[in-house]
């Protein structure tokens, strides 16, 4: 039987805030794990994280870092990644010196992280590079599969879709009120999704409940496995570049609430940097210990 380092770690955590979480096994030099043990331990936590993540040193940047679903391998995972690495640096000494690490990902290249735990209490991740794929999917056809009313579906902002991580549609809702309580069927909005090749759907508002905010947003995942992610690095970087292009933001150091009518909104922060959307926040460690295989 095989040890490996294991946490339960909330992502984008604040004082009030659970945040998202996600399980992270740290392997030790000359430990490995084949995709089929990876599925399987992911599959086994479905209910309880929406992804684990395996993290062990990388021969290209500092660290190496694979993310599953219970349903299949992903992409990228926003949350997943600053789960691991807030926890990794923050328990590192060597690492807290260091103001920035590599980490490469199986299937979106190598990113930055940047260590501002000192300064802000966070870790800022770059997005991976924006792809604007563009949508000719119909109001009409997106507010049935969510649920909504023709009308609750701003005119005001495009739909679109872009990747910064994840393929996400992005659809803009007139009002606060409509759009925090917005709930979709999720095998509904699965079967929407794999029939059009959507990773996830991102809706906003761009009133917020808190005036600080920039905008509210709620991310629906039901492909991987669950219905709605309450905090997501990938969603809301593919949300920055489209504020950028739709010059809804300057670039600057903003925040962004999520989460749905019935729980104490998380808070994903966003800034830029050459050109290259960050996304941030802090994380708390729940559970510590061993994973047996």
């Amino acid at each position: 039987m095989n040890e490996y380092n294991y946490k339960k770690i909330d992502a984008f955590t604040s004082e009030k805030s659970l945040g998202n979480p996600a399980a992270c096994i740290y392997l030790d030099d000359g430990q490995t794990m084949d995709e089929d043990k990876m599925q399987a331990i992911a599959r086994q936590h479905k209910g309880f994280v929406s992804e684990v993540v395996y993290c062990s040193k990388s021969q290209l940047a500092d660290y190496k870092l694979v993310y599953y679903s219970s349903e299949c391998e992903v992409d990228f995972c926003g949350h997943g990644t600053i789960a691991c690495m807030y926890s990794l640096i923050k328990n590192t000494p060597d690492l807290m010196g260091k103001s920035e690490l590599l980490v490469e990902t199986n299937r979106k290249g190598i990113l930055t992280v940047y260590n501002q735990i000192t300064e802000q209490d966070a870790v800022y991740i770059t997005a991976p590079e924006a792809q604007h794929i563009g949508t000719d999917l119909s109001a009409d056809l997106i507010a049935k599969n969510l649920h909504l009313e023709t009308g609750q579906v701003s005119d005001k902002y495009p739909i679109d879709m872009i990747d910064a991580g994840l393929r996400t549609l992005i659809v803009p809702v007139a009002k606060l009120e409509d759009e925090v309580r917005v709930m979709p069927d999720e095998q509904q909005l699965k079967d929407f999704c794999i029939n059009h090749d959507i990773d996830i759907i991102l809706i906003f508002s761009r009133e917020a409940a808190n005036p600080r905010d920039i905008a509210h947003t709620r991310v629906f995942a039901p492909r991987f496995g669950y219905l709605e992610d309450p905090a997501t690095g990938s969603g809301n970087s593919a949300f920055g570049y489209y504020m950028l292009k739709n010059k809804l933001w300057d670039g600057g150091s903003v925040s962004i609430e999520q989460g749905s009518a019935d729980m104490e909104y998380n808070i994903v922060r966003l800034n830029t940097r050459d050109d290259k959307v960050l996304f941030g926040g802090r994380a708390t460690d729940r559970i510590i210990g061993k994973y047996l295989l």
